[in-house]
């Protein structure tokens, strides 16, 4: 008699991608990673928000007069948007905004951010090409912009000081161009009038007649107009520390 096959059962083993594993997933975009792509918290309409976009290693330092001048354009761009957004302060950085803004809710967030980001990319690639002489297309600023919802006046005066003062939280202050001034002037901070020695000195802070003013807001949320002073004016030398929930 022929011997019985035997059948054994195997395990076969197919190829995933994705899933929890080591070097699963989209790469991040850049040395440094993005906001993860998860849903976003919500938020009342009563709550502003500190919003951090970071521009892309290529572009460049921000902190220069035609980057200011092609930023400055793209705030004009929202301001159809001003029922349902608001950006109501902003400072540049060397590699990333600061913006404080108001939104009715997330879609209104996500169209009004779009709105400036993209005003904002084909300003500074316009301005990148004509400074190099050459013609520099694609993205500018990195996979995706950071939300904190400021849910308390201790937060949103915190947020104030971070945003407004940054520049002294990175030691821009003492750079010859700006050492001369008591406000961020790649800020919104000339228009702020929360400032503790605005009250000592009302005419402190005239700019030059050439200097261009970034358009912004008047805030509308009660944490922005009134509760953040439960906690203190904002001095002009305060050094911001690292942001707290």
């Amino acid at each position: 008699m022929k011997a019985r096959k035997r059948h054994v059962q195997q395990t076969l083993e197919f190829k995933t991608w994705g899933g929890k594993r080591d070097g699963a997933g989209r790469p991040p975009k850049g040395p440094r990673s993005s906001e993860r792509h998860k849903k976003r918290a919500r938020f009342k309409p009563t709550e502003p928000l500190h919003v951090i976009a970071r521009v892309k290693r290529d572009v460049g330092r921000l902190r220069k007069r035609h980057m200011y001048k092609a930023i400055r354009e793209a705030t004009f761009c929202v301001a159809k948007h001003e029922d349902i957004f608001r950006i109501v302060h902003l400072s540049i950085q060397g590699t990333h905004l600061h913006l404080i803004v108001e939104a009715e809710n997330s879609r209104a967030l996500a169209k009004g951010m779009q709105a400036f980001e993209i005003s904002a990319a084909k300003q500074i690639n316009w301005a990148l090409s004509k400074r190099l002489r050459s013609r520099r297309r694609g993205r500018v600023f990195t996979d995706r912009y950071h939300v904190r919802i400021l849910k308390s006046p201790m937060l949103a005066r915190r947020a104030l000081a971070y945003v407004l003062n940054n520049w002294r939280h990175h030691e821009e202050d003492r750079a010859n161009i700006t050492k001369s001034w008591k406000v961020d002037p790649y800020s919104s901070g000339i228009l702020f009038n929360g400032w503790k020695e605005r009250e000592e000195r009302p005419f402190w802070a005239l700019p030059p007649p050439t200097y261009e003013r970034l358009l912004v807001w008047f805030p509308r949320t009660w944490m922005l107009k009134e509760g953040w002073r439960k906690h203190g004016l904002i001095s002009l030398y305060e050094v911001p520390g690292p942001l707290m929930s």
